[in-house]
Order: structure tokens, then sequence, then C-alpha cells
């Protein structure tokens, strides 16, 4: 990464490793670097070692910040984080998708609503601790996203909303290094506190991770027992809610069926669960939209491509063909458990074409009209 003097940039700081030493690169490259923690949780929301978001993250960042001898200031971002991330996942689930929240926030807070904030304050860039990279091409003078050097913690599936602005007044210090070496460099640098820290694994406002118990106090009335049915809409047995299961599921399903079963998808407005064999969770096509492309301004034409349709799914050959404003996205071979309401990314190489929300349950159970 070039060379730039006293540029100014805000570094999103969480209290983990990987953002820490985003602001320790960056200081070294000589920019102005100044330290944020976003507020997001709700008063007395999770506190617990692995939480990204925790109340405890404000002590490690600060204390970094400190270390580093860069200011570092709290935003309160608890109001729109609840509208744009917590009330997008509980109305998600509740339509019967399993949603990831993490995407919503990358595009709606850090990549959204810190941006202008740091904007607003006079600073060029952001920056996260994300592994991934941020190019222009010479040619078309885009910005280009590619996958981290780190092809185990790769993170640029979750970033494939970013537009052409945010990419622009984004920084990832991170992408051209593997996790064990940013460990060992926290350590070096006397960052223990934070060098051996574990990766944050739940979900920042769900206390424990139980997400179902979380959308059941926050809307007790959506959360209630209903019928488990097979494609044909024959009874099976009871659920729990729907929100306690997801798609390609077989464990935990609290009832005796004859033979194994796997949830396919969900009725919500009969408050069905969808069961079937393993064979009917394969399916080869899917279809998305609220599509965002990086590589280019758009597609009209069908597009040889690699597709991510999870964060931990590997790439699978297939053909992205434009239909109106959404795609349809037909696999070389049948995908396992293709889930509304997730991701679906599209690769060449290393290269984030772009990616869109899988809105149909491609077994026939659709979520939303294209």
């Amino acid at each position: 990464m070039a060379q730039a003097e006293k540029t100014k940039v805000i570094v999103g700081m969480s209290g983990g490793v990987d953002s820490s030493m985003a602001a320790a690169l960056l200081l070294d490259q000589g920019y102005e670097v100044i330290g944020v923690t976003l507020q997001i949780w709700p008063s007395g929301g999770p506190e617990t070692e692995k939480s990204c978001c925790s109340v405890s993250a404000i002590d490690d960042a600060r204390l970094v910040a400190y270390l580093l001898g860069i200011p570092h200031y709290v935003l309160n971002f608890r109001s729109v984080f609840e509208e744009k991330v917590v009330a997008y996942f509980a109305e998600s689930y509740f339509r019967g998708e399993t949603p990831n929240p993490c995407l919503a926030c990358n595009r709606e807070i850090k990549f959204g609503e810190l941006l202008r904030k740091a904007r607003g304050l006079g600073a060029e860039y952001i920056a996260t601790g994300h592994y991934a990279r941020v190019q222009r091409d010479a040619g078309s003078g885009r910005f280009l996203l590619f996958k981290g050097v780190d092809g185990q913690k790769d993170q640029s599936y979750g970033l494939y909303g970013l537009g052409q602005e945010q990419l622009r007044h984004t920084l990832f210090p991170l992408g051209e290094y593997r996790k064990p070496q940013i460990r060992e460099m926290a350590k070096a640098r006397g960052l223990a506190r934070v060098a051996a820290k574990p990766d944050s694994q739940e979900i920042c406002f769900v206390p424990d991770n139980d997400y179902a118990e979380f959308l059941r106090r926050r809307a007790p009335e959506k959360v209630v027992p209903g019928l488990f049915v097979d494609r044909e809409g024959r009874p099976l047995g009871k659920h729990r809610g729907i929100v306690r299961y997801t798609v390609g599921q077989r464990k935990g399903l609290g009832g005796t069926f004859g033979k194994p079963m796997f949830v396919l998808g969900f009725n919500p407005e009969r408050n069905e669960v969808v069961l079937g064999e393993d064979a009917q969770v394969y399916t080869p096509v899917l279809w998305a939209e609220e599509l965002n492309w990086i590589a280019w301004p758009e597609v009209r034409e069908p597009v040889r491509v690699k597709a991510k349709i999870r964060y931990k799914a590997p790439p699978a050959p297939a053909w992205v063909i434009p239909e109106g404003s959404a795609v349809k996205v037909e696999f070389d071979r049948p995908q396992r458990a293709v889930t509304p309401g997730q991701a679906v990314v599209f690769y060449r190489e290393d290269l984030v074409l772009g990616g869109g929300t899988i809105v149909s349950d491609p077994r026939g159970l659709r979520r939303r009209s294209i």
C-alpha cells in the first residue's frame, strides 16, 4: 500500500486483534489514525468474550489506542443499528428467511453510517480489520474488491454489498496478511491483551447466541408452535416455532418420522416447516435480487462465475442469468441447503464480481416475487 502523509483515516476498533492491528499498520504507513468503537448494543446487552460488540470491547479498544498513541472515541449508533440491523434480522426470520445480520451491519453501519460520519469529520478513509483487498482498475477506473490473501480468513463474502463510493474511501490493511502473522505482529508490538483474543463468533446483539429466544422475546406472538408438513402439505407432526429451524437441518426436529427428514423450507403465512428427504435438500438453481455489482455497473448477458451461497461454502461453478431486476443462478452441480435470506456472492478467481440476496426456495417455496 502506498505511503500517505497525514491523510486522516478513522479505524473501526472492536477491541479485537484484527482491528487493533489495522490501526497499527496504518499508523506505520504515515496516516493520521483515529480509533472509534461503535456503541450499537442496547443497554444491558451482551457481555461475552467472543462478542465483537460487547461493552468490554470499549476497554480493550481504548487500551490499544493508548498504547498506539492515537485518539479514541465511542460513537452511539444504537438507534440506527436497531432500525437497520436488528429490525431487519427479526423481520427476515419472521418471513421464513435466514438473514445474515453481519452483512447488513457492514452495508448499513460500518460502511454506511460510519463512513458518512468520517467524511463529515474530514477523514478521507475509514478502515477495518477485514481480510479483503481493494484495488482500482486502471482501465475502467472502478474500485474492485478481492479476496484476502489468507484463504482461511477471507471476508470478501460479507463485503459484496459495498458500492463504488464506499470502496473508494475504505482501507483494508490486513488484506495482504495471514491471521497467524497478525497475531505475532500484535505480540511484537506489546498488544498482548488482544493478540491472543479469540475471534468473535456470535451475533453481537443476541445474548448467549440464542437467536430463537431473542426473537421469541421480541415478538412472542410470532414464535408459536405449528405443523411440520411434507411438500404436498400433509401434516407430519408439530414444531416449536419456525425461527427455531434452518434449511438443511436434521437434528433437533423433535419428532419421529420413520425415516431421516430434513428441513426444506417454510410456509410462514401458515406457520409451517416443510420437511423432506436428504435428496430434496439439493437444488441446481436459485433466484436472487437486491443485486450489487462491483466489477461492472450492470450485467445484461449470462455470466460464468463461481458462486458462494454462504460464508463457509466453497465457490461452485455456475451461470448467472439476468431476469429483470433479479438473476437466476444455474449451478453445474446441485447445491445443498440453498437458503432464502442468505447472500449469494459471485467470484472470478479472487475478484468479487458482485452478489445479491437469495429470495426464493428453489424447491418450490417462494419467498418474494421477482
